[in-house]
């Protein structure tokens, strides 16, 4: 009676994980992959309908073992997706002001980045706006980088679909 109810809950894990998977494939345009997860997504999916529906079972056991095998799975499936396949990010920085000492660290630590002088509401406290397009992976130094140095930045980060003649890990992790 147990192991149902596992094989249920784990069964749910591997699907709702694989469907997670799935979108982000489909969303970064990896259609052909994303239909070979889906199909194998449905087949599981199936197979655990089919086995909690003729399991002669108290049926709220079944639904707990459904339902968490979800919630679980959701969160597996988000973990898998970022440590698997880390996107690409963009990443836009307004200063507070305008110090060439935070673009020469940040250019130490091996980012590229495009520069533009631009101004706030007031139109006269001059400040900086940086382009950094990288790899996701390394967003949180990044952003911890420049807050370490300007507490008061505006830093505003996006998913990336593509770049194409740029530098998306820092130069300092090449190998």
């Amino acid at each position: 009676m147990f192991f149902v109810y596992l094989l249920i809950f784990m069964s749910r894990i591997l699907d709702v994980s694989l469907g997670t998977v799935r979108t982000i494939m489909t969303v970064r345009g990896r259609r052909v992959v994303a239909a070979f997860i889906g199909f194998a997504e449905v087949m599981i999916w199936f197979l655990v309908v089919r086995e909690a529906l003729d399991a002669e079972l108290p049926p709220v056991f079944v639904a707990i073992a459904f339902a968490g095998g979800f919630a679980t799975g959701t969160f597996i499936g988000g973990l898998v997706t970022n440590l698997m396949l880390p996107s690409d990010s963009i990443v836009q920085i307004i200063t507070s002001k305008r110090d060439p000492e935070l673009l020469q660290i940040i250019s130490n630590a091996g980012y590229s980045m495009t520069v533009s002088d631009v101004y706030g509401r007031d139109h006269k406290a001059e400040k900086y706006m940086l382009f950094i397009c990288i790899n996701g992976k390394y967003v949180s130094d990044l952003k911890n980088l420049i807050i370490k140095h300007d507490k008061t930045a505006f830093i505003a980060i996006s998913d990336n679909r593509a770049a194409i003649n740029g530098s998306i890990v820092p130069i300092s992790k090449k190998k």
